[in-house]
């Protein structure tokens, strides 16, 4: 079920349904070491995460979030910047980014150490992505122009798929290879979303705000969570994924945009770093924490 659903339980013989989520909030949470925008991420939320690369000035450092403080790790072998990210903090995948020659580079992560693995199809700057480090999901992006290709990763090679049904760049991304979602973009200023079911995107209902550069993270193209972005001004607005429609929430503490998050939306997200109208290289973390939905049963009154 998801939350608002109602249903008949044809083995109580009662009519049950799901409570809508309480809206959530964002938390402060300990600053990243080096202050970046457009950088990779992963990881489960908000007490395991991962980031990785970024620019300003365009880096290959690495840090580890175990729920309270930001740790500098191992470097990433290239520099990278607008590049995606997928998995969790000791099993991740870094791939796209960086200077013309490179945006075709990935590399997985084992918790301790990157190794360079087997390249994407089309090398691009600004895609999107996400999933584990053995099944992976990048989308658009910008390589000479913008692209609609879509690719996925089984762990060893990426493989072309069904392309976006419209090319862009800079936009979010929740689920996995089977199920996802990306939302907003460019160029221009974009709120259109589409959803992978494993083989097609099909374009579905909008952002209620129009966005480029936007955070989100998710767990399926039924449950996920935009936040942040260039509209073209910077916006702190937070909006949640019911598999039908956005629905506006609670709003980033810092209004940025040009960064991506981790985690479970159900329970907890991942935002840190970007940047805003006045500093492109931000440290700023926050959490996002909401309730999971509960199961009531209608009696008469």
């Amino acid at each position: 079920p998801v939350e608002g659903q109602v249903w008949y339980n044809t083995t109580s013989n009662v009519l049950k349904g799901h409570k809508i989520l309480a809206t959530g909030a964002w938390a402060t949470g300990n600053a990243i070491n080096d202050g970046r925008s457009i950088m990779g991420a992963a990881g489960t939320g908000s007490t395991a995460g991962l980031i990785f690369g970024g620019s300003p000035p365009s880096t290959t450092n690495t840090e580890s979030y175990n729920g309270t403080n930001w740790t500098e790790v191992n470097n990433l072998p290239t520099i990278k910047y607008g590049l995606a990210g997928a998995g969790t903090a000791t099993a991740a995948l870094a791939f796209g980014g960086g200077t013309a020659p490179n945006r075709a580079k990935t590399e997985s992560w084992n918790g301790t150490n990157w190794t360079e693995v087997n390249a994407l199809n089309q090398g691009r700057i600004n895609l999107a992505g996400g999933g584990t480090n053995t099944a992976a999901l990048g989308a658009g992006g910008y390589e000479p122009t913008v692209s609609d290709k879509t690719e996925t990763w089984n762990g060893t090679n990426w493989t072309e798929v069904n392309d976006l049904n419209v090319a862009k760049s800079y936009m979010s991304f929740g689920g996995t290879t089977t199920s996802a979602i990306v939302a907003g973009g460019g160029p221009g200023v974009k709120n259109e979303t589409e959803i992978w079911n494993g083989t097609n995107w099909t374009e579905t209902s909008n952002l209620n705000t129009a966005r480029y550069f936007v955070g989100g993270t998710g767990v399926s193209n039924t449950d996920a969570i935009a936040f942040g972005g260039l509209t073209p001004s910077v916006t702190a607005n937070t909006e949640l994924w019911n598999g039908s429609s956005w629905t506006e929430t609670s709003n980033l503490n810092t209004a940025r945009g040009a960064f991506q998050g981790s985690g479970n939306v159900t329970t907890a997200a991942l935002a840190a770093g970007g940047e805003n109208s006045t500093t492109s290289a931000l440290t700023a973390t926050e959490e996002w924490s909401s309730t999971t939905p509960t199961t009531v049963t209608f009696t008469d009154s």
